[in-house]
């Protein structure tokens, strides 16, 4: 049988979501091997999993979806609470749902989206200092927002990845960007249908620029058309980022957080 889980991280504790081989056993470890763990002590069996999309080192997921095959008879909530019981306290399985066996975590996602959120005062952050990035230069977020959406649609986001990246190609579908201002803290939220390594924090990098005055808004849709990542502005923290889950077609009949509208 084949289960799909929504899984909700705190990156912090983590060297990322991709399993690290012999490296688990010293230091900070992977949300998947930590994962793996707890599903195969209750499966009684070593579990594989797939998640819809890798997180790096210090970034958080609220609904990470992974999907994984057993053999073992278990219900749904057994899974969720079991599999629970045995992760860190940064972990945790929000639902469970049986699926048939051609869902696919990855490639049955269509979209997928994050928030980056930005403290933006002079004084940096005491509480809640891991789940936010700190820019004490004043911003303008409407000027970030009008920026950004030169980045909408299919395009090659070369000067957005990092050169780790993997990807066999820079192209993506931006679907959606928006820059918001609440109170002390400057929000950016995207989505779209996969993202290059590095992709967000890169683009809200070059954003801040933006929002501090440093760089004109035209200049984002110039980094784009030039392609050269040395061009582009720093890589954001990671602390910052949230990614808030991979978005499925109605037909897997996941929770709705995960559907896509129809």
């Amino acid at each position: 049988m084949r289960y799909a889980i929504g899984v909700e991280y705190d990156g912090h504790e983590f060297h990322g979501w991709q399993r690290l081989g012999s490296a688990e056993e010293t230091g900070k470890g992977s949300v998947q091997a930590a994962l793996e763990r707890a599903l195969s002590r209750i499966a009684a069996h070593p579990v594989s999993t797939t998640c819809a999309g890798r997180t790096d080192a210090g970034v958080h997921a609220r609904c990470q979806v992974v999907h994984f095959d057993t053999a073992a008879i278990r219900t749904p909530r057994a899974w969720m609470l079991g599999t629970t019981t045995h992760l860190l306290p940064s972990v945790c399985v929000r639902w469970c749902r049986e699926v048939p066996d051609d869902f696919n975590a990855r490639f049955s996602a269509r979209a997928r989206h994050y928030r980056y959120r930005i403290l933006n005062r002079p004084v940096r952050p005491a509480l809640h200092r891991q789940y936010l990035s700190w820019e004490l230069r004043a911003l303008d977020a409407a000027a970030m927002h009008r920026a950004a959406q030169a980045l909408l649609g299919e395009q090659d986001f070369s000067a957005f990845r990092t050169v780790q990246c993997q990807a066999p190609h820079a192209r993506r579908d931006l679907q959606r960007i928006s820059v918001v201002r609440e109170g002390d803290e400057v929000i950016v939220e995207v989505q779209a249908n996969a993202f290059l390594h590095h992709m967000v924090r890169n683009i809200v990098g070059s954003l801040l620029e933006v929002g501090a005055g440093v760089r004109p808004e035209v200049w984002i849709a110039e980094l784009l058309a030039g392609r050269d990542r040395s061009l582009a502005g720093p890589t954001a923290p990671a602390a910052g980022l949230v990614f808030l889950g991979p978005l499925y077609p109605p037909q897997w009949q996941l929770p709705a957080e995960v559907t896509l509208a129809p």
